[in-house]
């Protein structure tokens, strides 16, 4: 049998890192998400959560995780019907929120 390079030794135990967490604190990148959602009562399209450095996995991790809800919405834009993504925050995402503030 092969020895295992340590890069697939990470990424074959990178799964676990997931699964053995604690409930605690959202990470900061996290939290800075959910109170940009939740600043804005319908949300906030998928653009602006790029615009402020998000990326798509983190969006998607938040949805994954209950945080947040994300739909799609059709926009007219002059003549165009353009299809964007909106992301909206859960309960859950608010009570994340005000569980890390006591």
């Amino acid at each position: 049998m092969p020895a295992k390079d340590s890069l697939d030794s990470d990424a074959s135990d990178a799964h676990l890192w997931g699964m053995s967490r604690v409930r605690s604190r959202p990470k900061p990148d996290r939290r800075r998400a959910l109170e940009l959602l939740a600043a804005n009562m319908d949300g906030c399209t998928e653009a602006i959560l790029l615009a402020h450095g998000f990326t798509i996995k983190q969006i998607v991790e938040l949805v994954r995780a209950g945080l947040a809800a994300a739909h799609s919405q059709r926009v007219v834009i002059g003549r165009r019907t353009v299809e964007i993504a909106r992301v909206k925050i859960t309960e859950a995402g608010r009570q994340a929120l005000t569980d890390t503030k006591r």
